[in-house]
């Protein structure tokens, strides 16, 4: 499972229930195990506990695209500036934390400052906050995956659209995790992301 869920829409519409009536397992679940722990993951983990019950097994979503994976080293014909490469450096120890604390997946960074950090709206959103935030543009997208991650699901995704989001607001580069973030067409990806001038480099795990 590749994608955005938009969680915020349907966790918090006063109307949830009636628009998603749950039938007598989702209460138990939700209300046995669900109860004092919302976040993304937790819900995930008990979606797949319920269909293990089934009988369908949920497989690590990412083994048969592991060309699809960001890796490490400069991906794109510009490399990260000086300036960038600074920020990323400061950057990813605060997402690191972040990721440790379930907040989000990614983080927005300029002149070692953060400009904006991803909640439950999605990267998409932070990215559009960002570019409302630093309108002088030439920032800085770090996205990972939290230490033992869950990959049946959720893992953390990027795409074309990404690409075209983060120029549209100004972003000049993307750092992700090595192994650890989906390029979704990636070639068409790297392509746009040459094409709009924005660098994407790959954090080895031994830093990430």
């Amino acid at each position: 499972m590749v994608g955005r869920v938009d969680k915020a829409r349907l966790m918090f519409d006063p109307l949830r229930v009636l628009k998603n009536l749950p039938d007598l397992r989702t209460i138990k679940a939700w209300y046995g195990q669900l109860r004092h722990d919302r976040r993304s993951h937790a819900i995930l983990r008990v979606v797949a506990q319920e269909l293990e019950r089934e009988g369908v097994s949920l497989l690590d979503s990412t083994a048969p695209i592991a060309g699809e994976m960001a890796h490490a080293g400069v991906m794109t014909a510009r490399e990260p500036s000086a300036r960038e490469n600074a920020d990323i450096s400061f950057a990813w120890p605060l997402m690191r934390e972040l990721l440790r604390l379930d907040i989000g997946q990614s983080i927005a960074v300029r002149e070692l400052d953060v400009i904006a950090v991803e909640g439950i709206e999605g990267s998409d959103r932070m990215i559009e906050r960002a570019g409302q935030l630093c309108r002088r543009g030439g920032w800085v997208m770090c996205k990972g995956a939290r230490a033992g991650h869950d990959r049946r699901s959720d893992v953390p995704t990027v795409g074309v659209k990404t690409i075209e989001n983060l120029h549209a607001a100004g972003g000049s580069c993307l750092a992700l995790a090595a192994g650890d973030v989906i390029m979704i067409d990636k070639v068409e990806m790297l392509n746009t992301a040459d094409r709009l001038g924005i660098s994407i480099v790959g954090v080895p795990s031994a830093i990430a």
